[in-house]
């Protein structure tokens, strides 16, 4: 006989018969036709595996887009900042037309 591959829905369902219902491990592993270590294995798992669920991570919880905001924020801060200057140049320039700039860059 083939192995056999439980859903993960099913192992649920009757690792819940045991833990809250407290039916015997022995008596569901003949109900579903498993041996009682496979049914202890899946046990040790959930357990092993719950304790993702209930880690807190401190703080309110991020904004993934946050990082990206602040940079969007900050590009817009100095495109403003260069079009003041480049209109500031622009006044100087027509006020003496007469004096040379300096470019750097």
């Amino acid at each position: 006989m083939g192995r056999r591959v439980f859903r993960a829905e099913t192992k649920v369902k009757i690792l819940r018969e045991h833990l809250i219902n407290d039916v015997k491990v022995s008596k569901l592993a003949e109900k579903h036709d498993l041996r009682p270590s496979q049914i202890y294995q899946w046990r040790k798992k959930f357990f092993e595996e719950a304790v993702e669920i209930f880690k807190t991570k401190r703080g309110p919880k991020k904004n993934p887009n946050k990082k990206l905001d602040k940079m969007k924020d900050k590009l817009k801060e100095k495109d403003q900042i260069i079009a003041e200057l480049v209109e500031d140049n622009m006044k100087l320039k027509k006020k003496d037309p007469g004096v040379t700039y300096t470019t750097f860059g």
